[in-house]
């Protein structure tokens, strides 16, 4: 079998074991309900994520999944039924996404696909799983389009909604810096401006005093944003929302520093991963403040923590060439411990309407993967996948929570 481009084995999340690998309860064959990708004795299911290319390090996400479902496997399936986990190549490109896509509805027929990457590669083929009724559950992506039952009822994201993000981030600006002027750089396109829009109306609806003062933005093909930053510098602003991405983060990091600037620093939660955030020099990065909602591997805080133990043990067993601190790995095993839930409360009723069903009413399920008081909010009117999220601040070395969880 070719690396990284058909996988068919399995993956499981001790969290929901116990109650999965139970064999069904006897029913009548008439009241069991398939689609295609179910049977008596299987599910089907699909992702694309990219194993190659530019993004090839979220690939991860895929060989999780199949580690957690060949482990749920091992142990009897779910409710029965052994699950049969897909994970295809895109390599972050919407063309082939689409190609992938489709194989998997049309020639794999799975029942179902969980845990896709990226918000442009899923935009590429949103209408088309919506017109086919096929669940698009748990995207890696937060894009604010993913919240739209009415028009899009098939599509849910997996992560905080940037939307969300920002807007608890407006709050926590308000409470500790009631007359704040705001700087803000931001991504100009739907990205950037995500964030953009629901950040302003929460500091208008607080009463204005915290007020932005000057925003600037840059492209991706920009090779450097010194030039926003300076003038950003020059505003008078004493916050400094950081709406930024890759190499532009570590960039703005690291330029603030250089200036001498010392603001409240914001940082979209998406772009504090320790490579951005070394490349931009850990000691330049210190006091800055981002929005948090998972645990992570390979710190110490975390070591003893149950799920992060059962982790450990799914990645000795089943995957012992991937690093014990690899956290989106992690979060991997937390999104295939939530799509085997939805599966499990499926019952015996294996159709697509049911797996949606129970995938907009999970609102109280708590992934392995979140922090203690973080819970999935979906309901069937409202796709956000969770409301309720943590402020934190970068120590220089590892982030601290800042008191209690915060709900948008």
């Amino acid at each position: 079998m070719k690396k990284h481009t058909r996988r068919e084995f399995g993956a499981t999340a001790l969290s929901v074991i116990a109650a999965s690998v139970l064999p069904a309860p006897f029913v009548r064959a008439a009241d069991r309900k398939y689609d295609p990708g179910a049977s008596d004795t299987e599910i089907k299911l699909g992702q694309t994520v990219p194993h190659s290319g530019p993004g090839s390090l979220y690939g991860v996400l895929g060989r999780v999944g199949e580690a957690y479902f060949q482990m749920l496997n091992d142990k009897g399936g779910i409710n029965g039924r052994k699950v049969k986990f897909l994970t295809m190549d895109d390599a972050y490109s919407a063309p082939k996404c689409v190609e992938a896509t489709r194989r998997l509805v049309e020639q794999e027929e799975v029942l179902a696909l969980y845990g896709s990457l990226g918000t442009a590669p899923q935009t590429a083929v949103h209408k088309y799983l919506n017109s086919k009724g096929v669940p698009q559950l748990l995207l890696n992506t937060g894009a604010s389009k993913w919240n739209d039952p009415k028009n899009f009822k098939w599509t849910m994201a997996g992560l905080p909604l940037y939307p969300t993000e920002a807007r608890i981030l407006a709050k926590h600006v308000v409470s500790v810096k009631p007359d704040a002027k705001i700087g803000i750089l931001y991504q100009n396109d739907d990205f950037g401006r995500d964030f953009l829009g629901p950040f302003k109306k929460v500091l208008a609806d607080a009463g204005g005093k915290a007020q932005v003062i000057m925003e600037q933005t840059y492209d991706l093909t920009d090779p450097t944003v010194d030039s926003q930053l300076i003038n950003l510098s020059k505003s008078g602003a004493d916050v400094f929302y950081n709406i930024t991405t890759g190499k532009a983060t570590s960039q703005s990091i690291r330029k603030v520093a250089e200036l001498g600037w010392k603001p409240l620093q914001l940082l979209s939660a998406g772009s504090t991963g320790r490579s951005i955030l070394s490349a931009a020099g850990l000691e330049n990065a210190k006091d800055i403040v981002a929005i948090r909602y998972n645990k992570e591997v390979g710190v110490p805080r975390y070591e003893k923590d149950p799920d992060v133990v059962a982790f450990e043990e799914l990645r000795k067993k089943y995957l012992p060439n991937i690093d014990p601190d690899n956290t989106i790995a992690f979060a991997g095993y937390g999104q295939a411990a939530t799509m085997g839930e939805i599966l499990r409360r499926c019952g015996d009723d294996l159709t697509r309407a049911n797996v949606l069903k129970h995938a907009t009413t999970l609102a109280g399920f708590h992934s392995p993967y979140f922090l203690d008081g973080i819970n999935y909010s979906y309901t069937p009117d409202d796709y956000t996948p969770m409301k309720t999220l943590y402020v934190s601040i970068f120590n220089g070395k590892d982030w601290d929570l800042s008191g209690e969880p915060m709900t948008e």
